[in-house]
């Protein structure tokens, strides 16, 4: 690459290529194979299983399932808006604006006793969607950091860094 191309194009921006990266096509296969699976159980075994369990589990189950595939929702949007990124049928400030509309709140698991009224199936399908709802809200404030300032001289190399390290004080 020639300097005159270099400073036409500028520095890569690594938050607008995260999702093109494999990492994020990883992270869209986990995240629509669990909404597949999620369906797929609410509405065959989970259908039969949550008739078998008592009053409060029954309850505790509907509620369960609601919040899951809530969560499931959002997420899956969130996915679709970023692939739709990787695709090119959107610009990253197009999916900013978009992704208002879509809650990544942070999701809290029901207690180990609430939960032990659950039929384990659905309890490893929450959990791995919590899971999963973690890594979208990492992914997430990296792509969507606000931008600085420009940086007059500085190193490029050195901003994506300051942005990764960003990105991993949030999750802590």
């Amino acid at each position: 690459m020639s300097e005159t191309s270099a400073e036409t194009n500028g520095p890569i921006l690594f938050r607008e290529k995260l999702a093109g990266s494999q990492a994020f096509a990883q992270l869209f296969r986990d995240g629509m194979g669990l909404v597949e699976e999620t369906a797929a159980y609410l509405d065959g075994a989970g259908r039969k299983e949550s008739k078998a369990l008592s009053r409060a589990g029954a309850l505790t189950y509907a509620t369960e399932s609601m919040r899951l595939t809530t969560r499931l929702m959002q997420l899956a949007s969130w996915l679709l808006l970023h692939r739709a990124v990787k695709e090119g049928e959107m610009s990253l400030s197009q999916v900013n604006q978009e992704k208002t509309k879509v809650k990544l709140s942070p999701t809290f698991a029901a207690d180990e006793e609430t939960l032990e009224l659950l039929p384990d199936t659905l309890v490893s399908l929450i959990r791995r969607s919590i899971v999963l709802a973690d890594q979208v809200r990492r992914l997430d404030a990296t792509i969507h950091a606000p931008s600085d300032a420009p940086h007059n001289g500085n190193n490029p190399v050195e901003h994506q860094l300051d942005m990764l390290k960003a990105a991993f004080e949030r999750r802590g």
